[in-house]
């Protein structure tokens, strides 16, 4: 990504959202990207005042999502992505990943913020052998059917699927809908499809977030929830968890460091799930 991509150098400009931060631009600034405004820039510096560690997670978040896919890829040998709530463009989006190992993978993108379709359509581009597409949700995760009326215009469900939720079902409030929402999208994929999940938490060391998800849900939108370690897997519940099972997310399948010291723990849970 350029460094005149998307909204444009934000620090010099407020931008037409200026009133409220949104999720997908504050994590592109936590990530270190360019595509945000000045509004989102400065709640995502007041988040991190309150809660430093915040960008680790970001970056760990980011990280997870390309073992997970690497895996998925690789060792599972799906060939078949869904990314609900994709947010912008970064670095080892889920295409590059998958295609990398498997040119002919086909991704589907869910997100229902023109913004972040808007940036998919003109800055990512897939393997000439297989399929990448952005689906504009008209609904958003919390109308599941609709997502999987869509994708099927380009997945062949009735073959194994990653479903990749990676901090989306936090901005659902109500856990009982979020399980229904992975629970009706998993129902509908076929044996053999995986669940790749991200979630923040107050655990993990995550207390001291309560202040920042505080200050978020003033200042930013869409509202956060914060959950359980039991409540988030729950979101698994039918379903074999691999290896390690839920975990920080920076500990799922880690890459080996070069002074053998193990990763930093940050307070979002991660897991892979297969639907046997």
């Amino acid at each position: 990504m350029s460094d005149t991509s998307g909204p444009a150098r934000t620090a010099d400009k407020e931008g037409p959202a200026a009133g409220t931060a949104h999720n997908a631009r504050v994590w592109n600034h936590w990530l270190g990207g360019k595509d945000h405004y000045l509004v989102d820039e400065r709640v995502g510096d007041s988040i991190t005042a309150m809660y430093p560690s915040i960008r680790e997670v970001a970056r760990a978040d980011r990280a997870f999502l390309r073992r997970a896919v690497t895996h998925l890829t690789a060792e599972a040998g799906l060939r078949q992505f869904l990314d609900v709530g994709t947010g912008l463009p970064s670095a080892d989006n889920t295409h590059e990943v998958a295609q990398r190992l498997a040119p002919e993978a086909r991704v589907v993108y869910v997100d229902n913020d023109p913004m972040v379709l808007a940036h998919a359509r003109a800055l990512l581009a897939g393997a000439p052998e297989g399929v990448t597409r952005y689906l504009d949700a008209d609904a958003d995760a919390r109308e599941p059917e609709a997502i999987l009326e869509q994708a099927a215009r380009s997945l062949d469900l009735g073959r194994p699927v990653a479903l990749m939720l990676l901090g989306i079902l936090n901005f659902v409030p109500d856990t009982d809908e979020a399980r229904r929402i992975v629970r009706t999208l998993m129902d509908a994929l076929a044996p053999g499809s995986h669940l790749a999940l991200t979630h923040p938490t107050l655990e993990l060391g995550g207390e001291g977030n309560i202040e920042a998800m505080a200050f978020w849900n003033e200042h930013a939108t869409p509202p956060i929830t914060a959950r359980t370690g039991a409540e988030i897997a729950s979101f698994a519940e039918g379903l074999e968890l691999l290896a390690p099972g839920l975990v920080s997310c920076v500990h799922w399948r880690p890459e080996p460091a070069p002074d053998g010291t193990s990763p930093r723990q940050v307070a979002q849970y991660g897991l892979v799930a297969r639907k046997n």
